[in-house]
């Protein structure tokens, strides 16, 4: 196959997962890796992938990844982000989980918790939520998003504002260099801000992968959180920036 017919494949893989790596191309392909990795400089030179070590990834857009995809995406990282967090989070807690694939991991890995207040604006969290009898779910309400179960908008800000939550968990489509927390849907992100005001503690969960992509619009900075839980180490920057703020750090690797 030659290159004129790899790059348009490249480019669909990679619009479908989010991100490429070269290893995964070169197998897929039957290529060597030099050969991979001058597909993505094309790519990237003319502005259709963004680079990043080890592969390439969607350049900022105003739209996010298809679920079904963000689903698929460092599924392995989130199961063990989840697992963090979950150790963290106490029975008897009254815990706020937001929109995302990996809050959704997180309400897998509190299955075992009990006597816990759940509330959601996340209509799969309390799908997965409904397998355990020892936690009490309460579902937002608000304005249904189709593409991934989300209640969004004045209803679902509403419902927050009755609340006081032990914990906040909270995803987040991008985190950039300086420490924001981004993601798409002004809607969306009127939610977690008001989650944020309300709760005593605040987590938020992200994967590496965040550190690679870019939204545009700001739900928070970390110096405004309690702690992020991630599968690799941050930045140095960043990680410097963490500590100056308290925020604390927890790695755990897939």
């Amino acid at each position: 196959m030659s290159s004129a017919f790899r790059k348009p494949e490249i480019l669909a893989l990679a619009r479908r997962d989010g991100r490429v790596t070269v290893d995964d191309l070169a197998a897929r392909f039957g290529v060597t890796a030099q050969t991979v990795r001058r597909d993505l400089a094309a790519l990237c030179d003319s502005g259709q992938l963004g680079r990043v070590h080890g592969g390439a990834v969607v350049p900022a857009a105003t739209a996010n990844i298809a679920y079904s995809a963000r689903q698929a995406l460092n599924r392995g990282a989130k199961g063990a982000i989840a697992a963090a967090v979950a150790g963290d989070i106490c029975g008897g807690a009254t815990v706020f989980l937001n929109i995302g694939t990996s809050t959704e991991a997180v309400a897998a890995a509190l299955l075992d918790h009990r006597d816990m207040l759940v509330v959601t604006n996340n209509l799969n969290v309390a799908n997965i939520l409904r397998g355990n009898d020892g936690c009490a779910v309460i579902v937002t309400g608000g304005s249904l998003r189709p593409s991934d179960g989300g209640l969004v908008g004045p209803l679902a800000m509403k419902t927050v504002g009755e609340f006081k939550f032990d914990i906040a968990v909270i995803g987040c489509s991008a985190l950039d260099a300086d420490g924001d927390l981004l993601d798409y849907d002004l809607d969306e992100i009127g939610v977690s801000q008001c989650v944020l005001r309300q709760a005593r503690q605040r987590f938020v969960v992200a994967d590496a992968t965040k550190l690679d992509r870019a939204a545009p619009a700001r739900i928070a900075s970390l110096s405004e959180v309690d702690a992020i839980y991630t599968d690799a180490p941050p930045p140095p920057a960043l990680a410097r920036l963490c500590a100056g703020w308290s925020t604390r750090v927890v790695v755990a690797p897939a």
